[in-house]
């Protein structure tokens, strides 16, 4: 993540939190594709934690932020927020039962480093989880469009499932089962929409994968 994405984060905290007030029902159809894809046993990481909008509903203990305050909101919400970057993270070798990345994939300066670190801390054969805006969709291209305008989005980079599925395979995770949530523009989603199988049109895609 760069410093000027961090700032902005830092900055708009609260700018970034009324989102999920606002559309409450796409957060929510986000959170249970996840939870679709995720074990709720075990000592669980959250990288890129932000305000713990995911990882305190889906019982991980423990995440890690750039972002000193983004991390208070996470302790708010019951998760022990850690300061550090995600393609270094301070923790030792095959600890963790479960990792989730949501939507930190798009701001991460380096993808593989991240991918690689957390193959590092996971236990062998344990679930990585990543939850991300699909490039390729009606809402990636939306972002696209606008994404200039975005204070959270202006240097992200938007992915495509097919290139989020080779980071993967070059990093070693393997094993993969996709699903997918969000057919419509984020103005339009007033109810919660289930998770479907597949990754070919949704805008917000989750992938599970162990190495």
């Amino acid at each position: 993540m760069t410093t000027a994405t961090r700032s902005a984060f830092s900055i708009h905290h609260s700018r970034y939190e009324a989102w999920f007030i606002r559309h409450e029902a796409a957060y929510h159809s986000e959170l249970l594709a996840i939870r679709a894809l995720m074990p709720w046993r075990g000592l669980g990481l959250e990288i890129g934690v932000g305000t713990g909008r995911f990882a305190g509903p889906l019982g991980m203990q423990i995440g890690i932020d750039p972002s000193k305050t983004m991390l208070t909101y996470s302790i708010k919400r019951g998760v022990a927020g850690i300061q550090g970057v995600a393609e270094a993270l301070p923790f030792k070798n095959a600890v963790f039962d479960h990792a989730l990345v949501v939507t930190t994939i798009c701001f991460v300066e380096d993808p593989k480093a991240m991918l690689a670190e957390a193959r590092r801390v996971l236990k062998p054969a344990a679930p990585l989880v990543i939850g991300f805006v699909n490039r390729a969709s009606m809402l990636g291209r939306h972002y696209l469009k606008h994404q200039a305008e975005n204070v959270f989005y202006r240097e992200a980079k938007f992915y495509s499932t097919v290139e989020v599925e080779k980071l993967l395979d070059e990093t070693g995770f393997f094993d993969q089962t996709w699903g997918q949530t969000l057919s419509k523009p984020l103005k339009d989603v007033q109810e919660i929409e289930p998770v479907r199988e597949g990754c070919d049109d949704g805008g917000f895609v989750v992938v599970s994968a162990r190495a």
